[in-house]
């Protein structure tokens, strides 16, 4: 048997009632907040699923990157956030209902295997493949660990490209500047069709490959 198949019985409870009210609450004052602070464009929102797990594979180049991915995506998001960030006062109580705890340092099989119950509950799972932020803006190497949930969750994969928010809120900002932001969903890519002895890293480098062509189209442009 499977992993994924011993996931079946044991997926993750719906979202209640108040956390859904309160998930489109923070979208809407996130949405205001941008749209005051110099617009978001967003383009390509057909190329997501309407319904089932799909994973939203993303450049990472500020800390403005969850919450505008929020606003730009027309279904609900969960996220792997690390785990220092749950014990933060109000910002933990957000993040402990639509996130689950990473451990950055390494890959644990716990974290695999939520990620994939999440997908084969049918959520749509933001991941940065790069597993940290990007201080230069430049595309990181990324981890074997989304070609890991890919490959066993068999859920479709969006490259995503950020393009702005390390503008609006740059490294060392304690307050948002004024900015145009896109974000451009990407074609679906199916990583379960490859094959060979290192296909997570395989699955990985081709999902960096696709943000990576979609960086030098769109270059550094928000328009």
């Amino acid at each position: 048997m499977t992993l994924a198949d011993k996931l079946k019985d044991n997926l993750p409870k719906k979202p209640s009632l108040t956390g859904n009210l309160f998930y489109h609450f923070y979208v809407l004052i996130i949405k205001l907040i941008l749209r005051i602070n110099g617009g978001l464009h967003v383009e390509g929102k057909d190329n997501i699923p309407a319904e089932g797990g799909v994973i939203i594979a993303s450049n990472h180049i500020s800390y403005l990157d969850p919450p505008l991915l929020c606003a730009a995506l027309p279904r609900r998001a969960t996220f792997m956030a690390r785990q220092g960030l749950f014990k933060i006062p109000l910002l933990g109580w957000f993040i402990k209902h639509h996130a689950f705890p990473v451990d950055r340092e390494k890959t644990l099989p716990s974290t695999i295997k939520e990620a994939v119950k999440r997908l084969k509950s049918g959520e749509l799972l933001v991941m940065f493949p790069e597993g940290r932020r990007s201080e230069t803006g430049e595309l990181l190497e990324g981890k074997r660990g989304i070609g890991m949930v890919a490959s066993i969750s068999k859920a479709p994969v969006i490259p995503t490209l950020i393009i702005g928010s390390d503008k609006a809120l740059p490294v060392d900002a304690k307050w948002l500047r004024r900015a145009r932001i896109s974000v451009i969903f990407g074609k679906p890519i199916a990583p379960y069709e490859e094959k060979g002895s290192n296909i997570y890293e395989t699955i990985s480098q081709k999902i960096m490959y696709a943000i990576g062509e979609m960086k030098k189209h769109h270059g550094d442009n928000s328009s």
